[in-house]
Parts: structure tokens; sequence; C-alpha cells
């Protein structure tokens, strides 16, 4: 892991004169599992959208493999190598869970990585399902994706960026709503796709979880960065111990 994949200098935003998030720098290595954590109201997601341009900064850059990707559109992003999950589901409802995959995999990053060939699509897509737990020889990957369960949801987002054949995944709370079952057969996924060499950054409030396979955490408050240590050593710092005491009155995330 000696690479940089992504460098982020001095980042700031506001949201009406509110600071989101307040001069964060860091750095993530190549094949590493990078957890991100911080109280609701830590500036998480804020910091998620910057990276991935749905939220320009008002101040600061980010290099994607030593390209400043500082406020370029998402798709462009996304066509560069960094898919992300989203906190709220974002499926096309009305089309069945493989059909969903259908669409990235005619990407203009896919056909570049395939040459333009692909073989047969649909059977690309149920591969993908597959790798994320569903089951193959079951109708649940022909169903549409609105009578789908909520887990099986968050895995059909995970399966929609690996489609893309992306070199970062930002996963924003892919663990939010699951069930302890779910969880527990979703983190040797993660476990897996970082042991193949996918660079990951993970946003979590499943801490527990989180620190089983995450290489290094940093902490987030108010904005700011308040910590960057390895998982076992995080919760012993002594601003997250403060912030995490004070969190249980705070509003959602921003």
């Amino acid at each position: 892991m000696s690479e940089t994949i992504l460098k982020v200098e001095g980042l700031n935003k506001n949201f009406g004169g509110v600071a989101a998030i307040v001069d964060v720098s860091f750095e993530v290595k190549k094949g590493e599992l990078l957890g991100i954590i911080g109280p609701n109201g830590s500036g998480k997601t804020t910091l998620v959208n910057l990276l991935t341009g749905f939220v320009k900064p008002d101040s600061g850059r980010v290099f994607y493999r030593g390209v400043d990707i500082t406020g370029k559109k998402p798709y462009k992003i996304a066509e560069m190598g960094i898919a992300r999950t989203f906190q709220m589901v974002k499926p096309f409802y009305q089309l069945s869970a493989f059909k969903n995959l259908i669409i990235p995999l005619y990407s203009s990053r896919v056909r570049r990585l395939r040459g333009g060939m692909y073989g047969d699509r649909d059977d690309v897509a149920i591969d993908l399902l597959e790798d994320v737990g569903f089951e193959r020889d079951s109708f649940v990957p022909y169903k549409v994706a609105s009578s789908l369960p909520h887990g099986y949801l968050k895995r059909l987002e995970l399966a929609r960026c690996l489609a893309l054949r992306p070199e970062l995944l930002i996963l924003d709370e892919l663990f939010s709503g699951m069930s302890m079952s779910e969880v527990a057969s979703t983190l040797p996924i993660i476990e897996r796709l970082n042991g193949e060499g996918l660079t990951i950054l993970m946003v979590e409030h499943r801490l527990k979880e989180l620190f089983r396979i995450a290489h290094r955490v940093i902490a987030l408050n108010f904005g700011s960065k308040i910590a960057d240590s390895p998982p076992g050593e995080i919760m012993e710092n002594e601003a997250v111990k403060a912030a995490y005491l004070g969190s249980e009155e705070e509003g959602e995330d921003a």
C-alpha cells in the first residue's frame, strides 16, 4: 500500500454560513480499506459528496491518481474509476434487479476497459448479483427492485458500483438498515473485494463491524478531522471519546 490513489488537501465547505467540512486533509493508499466515522452531523456524507462531485468545495483540492478532480461532474469522476453507494438506496425501482446492472454495464468506462466486447450482459449482471449475495438459482435477481427487501437493495447498490469496475469504491453507510445477519454475511464480501485489490473508503456507524476490516480509521466531528489511526486505537483518542459521548442528541448527518 505505497501508491497514493486519493489525496485530499484542505477541503472546506459551508452551507448557509454553517461549516460542514473544515480544512480536512488525508490520503488513501492503493489497496487500503479506510474507515470514516463520526457522530451524526459530523460531515461524513458531505465529505463523500465532495469527493464524488455531488457538492463543490468552497476551497481545497481532491486528487485521484495524481489528477485534480476537484469540482468535476459525478459522471466524469465515475468514468475515471470512483464509484459510490448512497445512504438512501437509489435503484431503478421498476426494473428487475439484474436489469439495474445492465445500465452501468453499457457505460463508456466498461466498454473502454473491455475493448468494446463484454459478451452476454445479462449473464454478467447475474454473476455480479451472485457475488454480492443474491441467490443465483432463485427468482430474486428477476424481481423488480421495488419488491426487494432493504437488505437486498443495499446489496444491489453495491453490485451497481461493482458493475463499473471501479478502482476506488466509496461506501456511504452500506450497513445502515441491515439486520445483524445481513451485516455478518456482507462483511466477508467487503473483505474479499479489498483482498482482491479494490481500494475502499467506508463511512459507517456500525463501528464494531467496521473495525474488524478497516486498516485505518479517520474520525470527524463538526466537520473537522479529529483523529487518524488504526482501528484498535481510534476509540482511545480523547477527542473521539468526547465526540461520541456528546453525540446522542445530535441530528441527522450533514
